[in-house]
C-alpha cells in the first residue's frame, strides 16, 4: 500500500469518524445527560488517550510558556466550537447541524480576506453564495416550517470559532507544533470549559447505564481520539487540500446516523442544500491551488 493511498484511506476514516458524533451523543441525550456532561467526559478521556499515546511513542509534552498560552487559547476555541455544536442537538436534527457546520471552512476564507488582507478571488464569493444558499435550503423545510433559529445561532457560532481555531492555528506559532501534542492540548485545556459550566463538577451527572458508559467510551474514542490522530496521519501522507476534501464524509456520516436511527427525515430539498454546502466548501479548498496551477500553465506557454 503507497503512502497516497494510505493517506486517502486515513482522511476518509477521520472524516467518517467525526461524522460519528450524534450517533452517541443523541442516547446519552435521551439518558438524561447535559451536553456540558456530555463533552466533559469526551475531552477527558480523549485527552488521557492522547496522553498515553504521547507516552507511549515518548512524544515530549514539554512547550515553552508562550506556547502553552496558544495553546490555552486553541483548546477555549475548540471546547466553544463542541459546545456550540452539542447545544445545537437539542433545537435542530444532527444531521442537519453537521452540515451547517461544515461552512467552517468558508468562513476560514472570509476571515483570512478581511483580517489578513488575502486576495478575494471569483470563486470565493460564489462559495460563500452557494454555502448561504444551501443554509438557506435547510432552514425552511418543504411543509414550510423553519428550523430553530436559536439551534442555527449555535451552530454558525459553533462553525465561527472552530475557523477561528483554524485561522490561529495557521497564522500563529501553533502551526509549528506536531498534530498530536496540539491535538491533546487542545482537548486538555477545552476541559475547564465543561468543569466550569457545570459547577466545578457538582453538577457532572454520572453516567446512569452501562449503554451509556459505552457511548461514553466510544465519542471520546471514535470522533475524538481515533478521527483527531488520523487527521494527522492524512495530512502527513496526502497534505491538507485532499485531508479536507475527504472532511465532506463528516456531514454525509452525520446524515446517514440521523436518518437512519433517529427517524430525521431525508427530502430532496436537504439534499440538494447539503449538496451545495458541500460544493461551497471544495470550491474553496480547490479554488487556490488551481489558481495556482493554471497560472503556472499560462507562465509556461
Amino acid at each position: 500500500m503507497n503512502d497516497k493511498f494510505k493517506g486517502l484511506i486515513y482522511g476518509a476514516v477521520a472524516a467518517a469518524t467525526y461524522g460519528m458524533n450524534p450517533l452517541f451523543a443523541l442516547p446519552l441525550y435521551k439518558e438524561g445527560l447535559t451536553a456540558d456532561s456530555v463533552l466533559f467526559y469526551r475531552y477527558a478521556l480523549a485527552a488521557a488517550m492522547l496522553g498515553i499515546t504521547m507516552l507511549i511513542r515518548k512524544i515530549p509534552f514539554a512547550v515553552s510558556g508562550k506556547m502553552l498560552l496558544l495553546l490555552l487559547g486553541g483548546g477555549l476555541l475548540t471546547g466553544l466550537s463542541s459546545l456550540f455544536l452539542f447545544l445545537s442537538y437539542n433545537y435542530m436534527g444532527a444531521g442537519i447541524a453537521s452540515t451547517i457546520l461544515f461552512v467552517y471552512p468558508v468562513m476560514v476564507a472570509v476571515i483570512m480576506a478581511v483580517c489578513f488582507h488575502e486576495k478575494v478571488t471569483p470563486v470565493t464569493i460564489f462559495s460563500i453564495v452557494l454555502a448561504l444558499a444551501g443554509i438557506a435550503l435547510l432552514y425552511k423545510g418543504e411543509d414550510g416550517a423553519t428550523l430553530s433559529t436559536k439551534g442555527i445561532i449555535f451552530v454558525l457560532l459553533s462553525a465561527l470559532t472552530y475557523a477561528i481555531y483554524m485561522v490561529a492555528v495557521k497564522q500563529t506559532k501553533l502551526r509549528e507544533v506536531p498534530g498530536i501534542p496540539l491535538t491533546f492540548y487542545v482537548l486538555l485545556f477545552g476541559v475547564p470549559i465543561f468543569f466550569l459550566r457545570l459547577r466545578c463538577g457538582i453538577d457532572l451527572q454520572m453516567v446512569p447505564s452501562w449503554f451509556g458508559l459505552g457511548n461514553v467510551i466510544m465519542i471520546a474514542l471514535l470522533p475524538t481520539f481515533l478521527s483527531f490522530l488520523f487527521v494527522a496521519l492524512a495530512v502527513r501522507y496526502v497534505g491538507p487540500t485532499p485531508t479536507a476534501i475527504l472532511g465532506a464524509l463528516e456531514p454525509a456520516t452525520a446524515v446517514f446516523f440521523s436518518v437512519l436511527l433517529f427517524g430525521e427525515p431525508l427530502t430532496l430539498r436537504l439534499c440538494i442544500g447539503i449538496l451545495l454546502i458541500i460544493s461551497a466548501v471544495t470550491l474553496i479548498i480547490l479554488g487556490k491551488p488551481l489558481a495556482e496551477r493554471l497560472a503556472k500553465w499560462k507562465h509556461a506557454r
